[in-house]
């Protein structure tokens, strides 16, 4: 594969694995708190266990997406051209 390709692929990667990510940690959130609603508090406390499990879904989505992103900001450093800091 060329260069160019390549960098393409991993870059189409690295982006769907934020994409991915981001919306996993909101459903799972969501999830959850509708979980607790139905089925642990039998609807009582209807809908506050969901308002509060899609925050922290929303949360975590965005720490997960910068926590991927120093990630990948490191990586982009190593690679540019000129002289190395060691």
């Amino acid at each position: 594969m060329s260069d160019l390709k390549s960098e393409m692929v991993q870059l189409l990667a690295r982006y769907g694995h934020i994409g991915f990510t981001f919306v996993a940690c909101i459903f799972i959130g969501l999830g959850a708190g509708i979980y607790l609603d139905q089925k642990v508090f039998d609807g009582s406390t209807a809908p506050w266990f969901t308002f509060i499990g899609l925050a922290f879904g929303i949360a975590a989505a965005f720490k997960s997406m910068l926590e991927i992103l120093w990630k990948y900001s490191g990586d982009d450093r190593d690679n540019k051209p000129g002289p190395r800091k060691k």
